[in-house]
């Protein structure tokens, strides 16, 4: 299943692509074997993480240059406030800790890297500059989840594995797929690889990845 065709570009040329989605945080998700703290430390620090991912597909908002942009942007943010976040408080609540206390959340520094480029990205360039920082979390989730359905053999997680593998996160990475695609056509043109902006794009999505990994890095050092 394609997740468009600039995403599947930029994934091909990306080395630490699969350093990210073959983790050993995804592994231990797989078999059931990663810890149960180390699980519940990575959605306290992924709780926060999505909020500062809201705010910049709000930002994405601003950026974009069509209704068709606000509106998929807008969807996100709905989404990630309202659906994803949700799964976040309602395992942590499972385990005593309530949401009041889970914003409060002290950022750990490898959270702090990566959501702060992807807000400078927003800040500093324009809707092809955020997309190419998002997409790699976006995209990432969805392969993973995808994955690791087909794969794991523990149910420990399987919740997780299931919200991240569902139909309704896969349209999710289609959309954006889509939403790239056509971002990148609008403003790059039919042959966006010759463009001078190309190969920075692509060094921002790479950026994302390896900031992607260290946050898995970080879930196995609660």
């Amino acid at each position: 299943m394609s997740y468009g065709v600039v995403f599947e570009t930029w994934r091909g040329v990306t080395p630490a692509w699969s350093d990210c989605t073959e983790h050993a945080f995804v592994r231990g998700l797989e078999d059931g074997t990663l810890p149960p703290a180390a699980f519940l430390h990575y959605l306290k620090q992924d709780y926060v993480f999505l909020i500062h991912f809201s705010r910049a597909w709000a930002l994405a908002v601003t950026k974009a240059d069509t209704v068709a942009e606000m509106r998929l942007a807008a969807g996100m943010v709905n989404g990630l406030i309202n659906e994803e976040i949700a799964l976040h408080t309602k395992i942590c609540a499972e385990a005593g800790i309530d949401e009041a206390t889970l914003f409060k959340i002290e950022e750990r520094a490898e959270n702090l890297a990566y959501t702060r480029y992807v807000l400078d990205a927003g800040y500093s360039g324009d809707l092809l500059d955020l997309l190419a920082a998002l997409v790699p979390c976006v995209m990432g989730y969805g392969e993973i989840g995808r994955a690791l359905a087909a794969s794991k053999t523990s149910d420990t997680y399987a919740d997780w594995i299931n919200t991240y593998a569902g139909e309704d996160y896969q349209q999710v990475c289609r959309d954006v797929g889509t939403l790239i695609d056509t971002a990148v056509q609008s403003r790059l043109g039919e042959d966006p690889q010759s463009s001078p902006r190309w190969s920075r794009l692509q060094k921002r999505f790479a950026t994302a990845t390896r900031l992607e990994v260290g946050f898995w890095d970080m879930g196995l050092t609660p």
